[in-house]
């Protein structure tokens, strides 16, 4: 089944990419607006000159938006979380209309100017493929989910001439299971799909990138300042496009939902107008300004433009993926960072397409907190070793600058507007929304850091317990001793009446009263030998005791 989801995905994405051409072909006369010098006219009304733009998303949103509507909703938007919720949520069941209403939607999106990628799409094409082949011979949930995966990796190797990438694209962002019998059937679609795609697109990258070079080991440093203007920009990124949905929603509520692509599209249309580089994917435009065609200022401003397009397309209702403008965003603050570092330190001018190169992979991963794709794919497209250590050290920056500001990612934001948590099981939403304080129970008896191990071990046998607290005089928590550790020293041929207890004691990382239960979960979870987390407050004092019973009692309520 593997290989025949990526079979079909293979051709799927071929099928997409000749519809998105077709679409753009129509719209504009072109096969890539983006790729044309100036702003050229219609060539089927070349009375309106370049001004076709602005009305051509509006005409394309009178098309997609009632056939979203009334058949597929969950085609609107970027795709990801939608495939992310039906593996987590869904046992891996997706309706198979939406490959075909995300298709036909999505092409005539980008087609019509959306300034969107076509890799949600195809992610989201190809895992309905997975789960309608996956229904049809009545699989398990458990290989359904993985059948579902199988899609979503073989789209990305198709797409991007990647099979690597596409392998932990679904590994790492959907299955979240790196597990030998996922790996190895993810695997085989992801070949598969690559094997379709290079025998009819050929066997060469989508894009045209730089050869990657350094010229100094002192360029690391630049490459980490990097990384962490990268996870600023990913988190900005992410909050730019909710908050601009949050915009339309208030703009257009209460009026018919099929109808706010069309008006949208108008205003879309102004800043195509305004900035054409911006229609479609724009894949020309990235190539260019990776290898340095455009000045330091027109830079920034196709950066800023791809936030706000994109924003737009996807708040109005446009169907198409994040994962294309990451990168193209990644690329432009690459490319302006690379050329100032070339104005204030003359030995790294003439670098530019090696910062945007590592620029992409570090926003992409501080978008979507997905290091080992993002390290990967780039990896692939460039086909160079020598991008490895920079590239990694900008992305493992950028995605701890991404985790500490932002708790979700550009794709699970979506879903936890919606009141949807894809990091737990069923009970996440009700995890999140309980603190420690409100179940956890009374702390065992402390014990004092001053007894022998004999006397410490009396102790836990009385009380029945795997722990016990130690605390200071004062009443403030310094840690646990454990039953391991005592009968470790019981059973060592040491005199363990020479020492104490305080030489046992072991500092757990304690959970806080006010923390969510979801933020604790793994810590509750390691905490076997202990019987649960100590729980501390921020003065420093035993405040009680959360146990793994208690979260299972959380999960399990019922209202």
């Amino acid at each position: 089944m593997s290989v025949v989801v990526g079979a079909g995905v293979g051709f799927g994405a071929v099928a997409f990419r000749w519809l998105v051409a077709t679409a753009t072909l129509i719209f504009t006369g072109t096969v890539d607006y983006s790729a044309s010098v100036g702003h050229p006219a219609n060539p089927w009304v070349p009375w309106l000159g370049g001004a076709f733009v602005i009305v051509a998303p509006a005409i394309g949103g009178l098309l997609y938006g009632p056939l979203v509507n009334k058949f597929a909703p969950e085609a609107r938007g970027h795709g990801v979380p939608e495939v992310m919720y039906a593996i987590t949520k869904r046992g891996g069941r997706i309706p198979g209309k939406v490959a075909i209403v995300k298709s036909l939607a999505s092409a005539i999106t980008i087609g019509s100017g959306g300034s969107v990628g076509r890799e949600g799409p195809i992610v989201q094409i190809g895992s309905a493929l997975g789960s309608t082949l996956g229904r049809a011979v009545r699989l398990p949930e458990s290989q359904l989910r993985t059948l579902v995966a199988c899609g979503a990796a073989g789209a990305i190797a198709a797409t991007f001439n990647a099979p690597i990438a596409g392998v932990f694209f679904a590994l790492e962002l959907l299955l979240r299971d790196f597990a030998a019998r996922s790996f190895g059937v993810v695997v085989l679609a992801s070949v598969t799909a690559s094997i379709v795609g290079r025998s009819i697109l050929g066997d060469h990258p989508f894009l045209s990138l730089p050869t990657f070079t350094i010229v100094n080991p002192s360029e690391f440093t630049l490459f980490a300042v990097l990384g962490l203007a990268a996870g600023l920009t990913g988190v900005g990124f992410t909050k730019v496009l909710y908050a601009v949905e949050d915009l339309c929603d208030w703009a257009w509520r209460g009026k018919p939902e099929w109808l706010r692509p069309v008006a949208g599209g108008l205003v879309l249309g102004l800043v195509l107008f305004a900035l054409p580089q911006m229609y479609g994917v724009g894949y020309p435009v990235l190539e260019k300004g990776v290898q340095g065609g455009y000045a330091l200022g027109f830079v920034a401003l196709l950066l800023v433009g791809k936030v706000v397009a994109t924003s737009l397309t996807i708040g109005i209702g446009g169907s198409g993926g994040v994962f294309a403008p990451s990168l193209f965003i990644g690329a432009m603050l690459g490319a302006a960072f690379g050329d100032v570092a070339g104005m204030v330190f003359p030995v790294f001018a003439g670098q530019t397409g090696t910062f945007a190169l590592v620029g992409m992979g570090a926003v992409f991963a501080g978008a979507t907190r997905a290091p080992i794709t993002a390290a990967i794919i780039l990896f692939e497209l460039t086909g160079e070793y020598s991008i490895i250590l920079p590239l990694l050290l900008a992305i493992v920056i950028a995605t701890g600058v991404s985790r500490l500001l932002s708790r979700d990612t550009i794709y699970t934001l979506k879903l936890r507007r919606r009141g949807v948590s894809v990091d737990g099981g069923p009970g996440g939403i009700l995890l999140h929304s309980t603190l420690v304080r409100e179940v956890m129970t009374d702390a065992p008896d402390p014990v004092s850091s001053r007894l022998t191990p004999a006397a410490g071990a009396r102790i836990l046998i009385d009380s029945g317990k795997r722990a016990l607290p130690v605390l200071h005089s004062d009443g403030t928590f310094i840690g646990i001793v454990t039953v391991a550790a005592i009968s470790d020293s019981l059973g060592n041929d040491d005199d363990s009446s020479a020492i104490t207890l305080s030489a046992l004691i072991e500092t757990p990382t304690a959970a806080s009263p006010d923390d969510t239960l979801d933020s604790v979960l793994d810590r509750v979870l390691a905490a076997s030998e202990s019987d649960g987390l100590p729980v501390v407050d921020s003065t420093g004092m035993l405040r009680g005791w959360l146990t793994l019973n208690a979260v299972l009692r959380t999960v399990t309520a019922r209202p």
